[in-house]
């Protein structure tokens, strides 16, 4: 027993003739149990040790307590397990289960790492070592997938957005953004999707300050993720699915010159884009009309702005009138740049333009210590 224990009692005078009292005071008790499945996944994967091997060590030899393998495994365990503030260490810190987690005896282990030196370790890597753990996990989600797959893949999804992550306090490089109304930070993240799987895998994280333009750093990333997945799967078409914050002609240039690459970028209305597509609303009004139902016209144009782009791209459009019981009827036309040469109908159901944006996935800000700031 420690300070942190807590001891809870429950009574059930009303059920039996005879008091029942459940205590949760095991002195050895934890309740992260599933941990242990999580720990064989990990061992697989091999993610920590890569991560481990990315970063110089300098502390002075006779004063470590606590491998760099251990303080990573420690912390990214904590995170996935749901503990993500490093407070929690000083709670933590004796748990059967979490020493087991990193390898030491869940009873006669010594305890694991404080919030100071969590900290500390959390502050240590320069940038080089930041981009290489990142390169790590990338390399080590794809090369899983590999050996999954065999190697044979026919399409692979890059879907890549920036979420927000939101902060507290006075954080370094968090600052208030509009559009989520608060400080954060705006990491980017992206995904992989494989053939017609509907799994995404995260395969990027990248730390951003909160104010960072949506844009920032995609081209770079783009291109390395890029690489990496065309030398794993080469006979694979690779396929980039963007939001609307990367409608910049920097990304599309980088796009348009990579020949082997496939992408739908979402585009923000403007009053060119909507004079193209009036024709198709007008017949989604009148079908609305009939049918009282939401409906969709889908159709393309080509489009270019006056000064930024060299030509014009291949723009697909969904003209759509939504209906909802007690709402008025609303015009939602929704524009997509694309590459593809298939129909506007088949490129609209298979690929997001019946969604608010092309990503799919519901990023959640994966607060992992393997991020670049940009």
């Amino acid at each position: 027993m420690n300070e942190h224990t807590t001891t809870d009692c429950l009574l059930f005078p009303d059920i039996f003739d005879r008091p029942v009292v459940a205590k949760f005071d095991q002195r050895q008790g934890s309740s992260d149990g599933g941990a242990i499945l999580l720990q064989a996944a990990e061992r697989r994967l091999g993610l920590t040790s890569a991560l481990a091997t990315c970063m110089r060590d300098d502390r002075q030899s006779g004063k470590v307590e606590h491998q760099l393998s251990e303080l990573i495994t420690q912390r990214v365990m904590a995170i996935a397990l749901g503990y993500e503030d490093a407070n929690d260490a000083a709670r933590l810190a004796s748990d059967p289960i979490h020493k087991l987690l990193v390898g030491r005896d869940p009873v006669a282990g010594e305890d694991l790492a404080s919030q100071p030196t969590l900290s500390r370790f959390e502050n240590a890597p320069d940038s080089k070592e930041l981009f290489r753990m990142t390169e790590a996990l990338a390399d080590r989600v794809i090369e899983r997938h590999r050996k999954r797959l065999h190697g044979r893949a026919r399409r692979i999804t890059i879907d890549m957005d920036p979420t927000d992550d939101p902060a507290h306090g006075q954080q370094e490089f968090a600052f208030f953004n509009s559009h989520y109304h608060g400080y954060c930070y705006l990491p980017m993240v992206c995904f992989l999707t494989f053939n017609e799987e509907a799994e995404q895998y995260l395969v990027t994280a990248v730390l951003r300050r909160g104010n960072a333009p949506g844009s920032a750093g995609a081209v770079g990333i783009l291109r390395r993720l890029i690489a990496r997945v065309s030398d794993a799967f080469p006979k694979a078409k690779i396929r980039v699915r963007l939001d609307g914050g990367f409608a910049c002609p920097k990304v599309l240039d980088f796009l348009d010159c990579e020949p082997k690459v496939e992408y739908l970028v979402n585009m923000a209305a403007n009053a060119v884009l909507r004079r193209k597509a009036e024709s198709a609303m007008k017949r989604a009004r009148r079908a609305s009309e009939i049918s009282g139902q939401t409906e969709q016209v889908y159709g393309e144009c080509r489009y270019a702005t006056k000064k930024t782009w060299p030509w014009k791209r291949r723009v697909l459009y969904k003209a759509e009138v939504v209906r909802a019981a007690d709402k008025e009827a609303k015009d939602n036309p929704r524009f997509v740049i694309t590459n593809l040469k298939q129909s506007p109908l088949r490129v609209g159901l298979r690929n997001g333009l019946n969604a608010e944006c092309i990503v799919t996935q519901s990023c959640a800000a994966p607060q992992l210590p393997i991020s670049i700031p940009i």
